[in-house]
């Protein structure tokens, strides 16, 4: 094998890797966080603030992808499973159910618990918060609803614009980068076409409602063939906005129903 081949190897194994790691990439996570912190509750915003201090919904949402480099048991062994649930094709997820090792939603009932105890040390409730505030991000990307046959597009290989990649990466990161913008130049550009009407009807807590819009919205994201470019952009940029502004938005309702009380 030649130094390009194994050059090329390495960079389609790293690429498939990342796209395992970073769901909405740190842009994404950070544009759903900075749009959150507009809806917060005076309450939740108290809370969140005594929690993180300085640090704002934005800054912590991408924490739990870089998390997952920590050799720490938690990381390596439990936290992976977290990052989504699957529900195949016409099942819904109280139907299937979660694995023994947990999913997203498990996690958010778990982390909502650790907020809600006034017994929860300082180190638990900053790992619940700072976790949960990514999961919200991670349930409305539609591949993060896996349909139990390609590990949520991981196993799609396409290419995007010429480089190899896979549909997974695509919706992570290669959407949101091609904007060429940083996470508050798109959150400033989303946020201020969330209308009122849109914001009253995108509160919704509950992440079984996510979960069902992901999966009903998935088999869209499927493109029909594997060379993936402008016209793929053009089909789903739109989409891929209200996703994340809708993420932000109920990032904010959810915190404010954990926050409530």
């Amino acid at each position: 094998m030649t130094a390009r081949m194994c050059l090329v190897l390495l960079s389609v194994v790293l690429q498939s890797y990342s796209a395992g790691v970073f769901a909405w990439g740190a842009t994404g996570h950070r544009v759903v966080g900075s749009i959150a912190q507009t809806y917060l509750s005076p309450a939740a915003h108290t809370a969140v603030q005594g929690i993180l201090g300085v640090e704002d919904l934005a800054e912590a949402g991408a924490w739990a992808d870089e998390m997952r480099s920590s050799p720490e048991p938690f990381w390596q062994k439990q936290a992976g499973a977290w990052h989504y649930v699957t529900v195949p094709e016409g099942k819904n997820y109280l139907q299937v159910g979660a694995p023994q090792e947990g999913d997203a939603y498990t996690a958010l009932q778990q982390f909502a618990r650790v907020l809600q105890n006034p017994d929860s040390d300082l180190p638990a409730r900053q790992l619940a918060l700072r976790f949960a505030i990514h999961l919200v991000g991670d349930l409305h990307q539609p591949l993060h609803v896996g349909n139990s046959l390609d590990r949520g597009g991981n196993d799609i290989k396409v290419t995007w614009f010429g480089e190899p990649t896979n549909l997974h990466r695509v919706w992570d990161a290669n959407l949101i980068d091609q904007q060429a913008l940083s996470y508050s130049e798109l959150s400033h550009w989303l946020g201020r076409k969330i209308t009122p009407a849109q914001a009253s009807l995108w509160l919704e807590a509950d992440p079984l409602v996510w979960i069902a819009e992901s999966a009903a919205l998935r088999p869209g994201v499927y493109p029909p063939h594997n060379s993936l470019g402008y016209d793929y952009i053009y089909a789903h940029s739109a989409l891929l906005e209200t996703r994340l502004s809708q993420a932000g938005v109920r990032l904010a309702a959810w915190l404010n129903q954990v926050f409530a009380q």
